[in-house]
């Protein structure tokens, strides 16, 4: 088997690439136009989500190929996940923020229709507004907050995918196998020392 997973791990660097920063952008810019540009909250809210109406297929695609391919190299560094020191536990780390990104982006997107819902000219959009109805500045507040969690965990994510390249340095890899009994997983640890470069 290849050690590269040059595919994989491109849809997951570039899915979250593009999900931290839509997130980030919409919470500054998008957010930020809107207001500036409108004279009203009604005129904000419709602005605001018109723009993450758009952008809403474009950030599920960004997920779902970041998903696919965190899976991938999950399989792909099983061996180094359950043997290498310290690999464990940032993948425990990593997994549980990338389940909270998921909830706060989906409660961002819930809130955010709610309002789009609320402040619609359409009167199809204001009957069922009617149905579901909320208190409309309570739900701006939630959904500023949840917008800017949503960055500020996939953030966290990005610099926990750094640490994970630094765990795969060769001598971080060895020093690793080494602290969790490398010798006793033979093949684990003559792979790690095979892959120290020559002469260090």
């Amino acid at each position: 088997m290849s050690e590269r997973n040059t595919l994989i791990r491109s849809l997951h660097d570039m899915g979250l690439a593009a999900w931290f920063g839509g997130s980030l952008m919409g919470a500054v810019g998008l957010n930020g136009a809107a207001a500036d540009e409108s004279d009203s909250d009604t005129a904000r809210d419709r602005i605001a989500s018109s723009g993450w109406a758009k952008w809403t297929p474009v950030n599920a695609a960004a997920i779902g190929a970041h998903l696919f391919g965190g899976g991938g190299l999950l399989a792909a560094n099983a061996h180094r996940i359950a043997h290498q020191q310290g690999v464990g536990a940032s993948t425990t780390v990593k997994t549980v923020l990338t389940g909270a990104a998921l909830a706060a982006t989906a409660y961002a997107r819930v809130l955010g229709k709610k309002i789009e819902l609320a402040s619609s000219s359409d009167v199809r959009d204001k009957e069922k507004a009617a149905r579901h109805p909320i208190d409309i500045d309570d739900a701006r507040r939630r959904l500023a907050l949840t917008q800017w969690a949503v960055p500020a965990l996939t953030g966290s994510l990005v610099v926990l995918n750094a640490l994970h390249g630094e765990q795969q340095r060769p001598a971080e890899q060895t020093r690793g196998m080494w602290g969790r009994g490398g010798l006793a997983h033979p093949p684990a640890f003559r792979e790690a020392m095979h892959r120290l470069p020559v002469g260090r």
